[in-house]
């Protein structure tokens, strides 16, 4: 990782009986783009609040750029907020809005029309700044509230779910113009948000989140590709899911007994542990040479555009996913075919005492 730029160390919250935060470390690097991602309630907006001052922590600090600022107000941070609602001023035009923060810290007069032209011409809005932001759509005063925040050369951007009002073929055109933005400018970012793919697409690394704890911490390939927890699996991507008892472990590979058979997986594990099997849709092959195979039935074929996702039903009421570029010839429901995955495809975790679903 990147020389540390922001250390949260042992930050705690609580509200009432309600544990939010759990002791969160999280180191982030100088120009790093993190994304903490959960579900509703895992405490990373409480996190993103603690780190711009709006939230003070029970325990823990925060620091920055080599400065505590645990207890410093919000406005001695050095720290800009892109919120969910934007917040930008309806009476004020586009400029007169990107000026502000700029205004407020006593920049020079004669430097602010330049800095202004600047940042909306990276968020593409140079055409926009007399404009009142009333008469822009969703998307625009997003690239606004963007242009307003960086305008003031924050050490730190904090973004809170600025995507979720915006439909879907605009928010990842504005993910990428955000990614661009960001590189072009140098900027460090925290970016919140509950949407995978949104996480994926934009992050260096993601915190996956759940319960006020950081459950895995890593780049957005090894989040898909290696989840270290069954909630990890469960919440990034799509996975099927199978249950079983260990048989043996033998040279790095563990047997494991099923409802739909013996299925192989890398690891290593005692006889008779109780253990959760999980593969993604794409390692799934309708017939195929892989080393795991099971008959299944069946159930569904979703197209999806560029893809297809065939759903068989699975021993013990459950589901297995198979996506495919197309669905092969003569499919139907009810259709009994042997499906196979390699070895190195199968991840295995203990069983939860708890159920997977947030």
């Amino acid at each position: 990782m990147r020389s540390v730029f922001l250390d949260i160390a042992g930050a705690g919250k609580t509200f009432g009986p309600a544990t939010v935060l759990d002791g969160v470390d999280l180191k982030v690097g100088k120009t790093e783009f993190i994304s903490l991602l959960g579900p509703s309630g895992c405490g990373k907006t409480t996190l993103l609040r603690i780190v711009a001052g709006l939230m003070r922590p029970d325990s823990g600090r925060v620091v920055l750029d080599g400065e505590e600022i645990t207890r410093k107000p919000p406005h001695r941070r050095d720290v800009s907020v892109v919120f969910q609602n934007y917040a930008l001023f309806p009476h004020l035009t586009v400029a007169e809005n990107v000026a502000f923060g700029l205004k407020a810290r006593g920049a020079p007069g004669d430097s602010i029309a330049p800095i202004v032209s600047r940042f909306l011409g990276l968020v593409q809005m140079t055409g926009f700044a007399d404009r009142s932001v009333r008469a822009l759509s969703g998307g625009q005063q997003q690239r606004v509230a963007v242009a307003r925040a960086l305008a003031v050369a924050p050490k730190l951007l904090l973004l809170d779910e600025p995507f979720s009002a915006l439909d879907r073929k605009l928010r990842e055109a504005m993910q990428i113009d955000l990614r661009r933005i960001l590189r072009e400018v140098g900027t460090t970012a925290i970016f919140v948000t509950h949407d995978q793919e949104e996480a994926l697409t934009m992050s260096d690394r993601i915190a996956v989140m759940h319960r006020g704890r950081i459950e895995q911490l890593d780049s957005p390939a090894a989040i898909y590709h290696r989840p270290a927890t069954p909630f990890a699996l469960d919440f990034v991507g799509l996975s099927s899911r199978l249950p079983g008892t260990v048989l043996e472990t033998e040279q790095g590979i563990v047997a494991v007994e099923t409802a739909a058979g013996t299925i192989r997986a890398p690891g290593g594990f005692v006889p008779r542990s109780r253990v959760v099997l999980g593969v993604r849709p794409e390692r799934i092959v309708v017939g195929g040479t892989g080393e795991n195979r099971l008959d299944a039935t069946l159930l569904d074929v979703v197209f999806q555009g560029a893809r297809v996702q065939l759903h068989f039903a699975a021993p013990e009421g459950g589901r297995i996913m198979v996506e495919a570029q197309e669905a092969p010839a003569g499919f139907e429901a009810g259709t009994t075919v042997p499906l196979s995955w390699h070895i190195g495809d199968t991840m295995i975790y203990p069983e939860p005492q708890e159920g997977l679903a947030p």
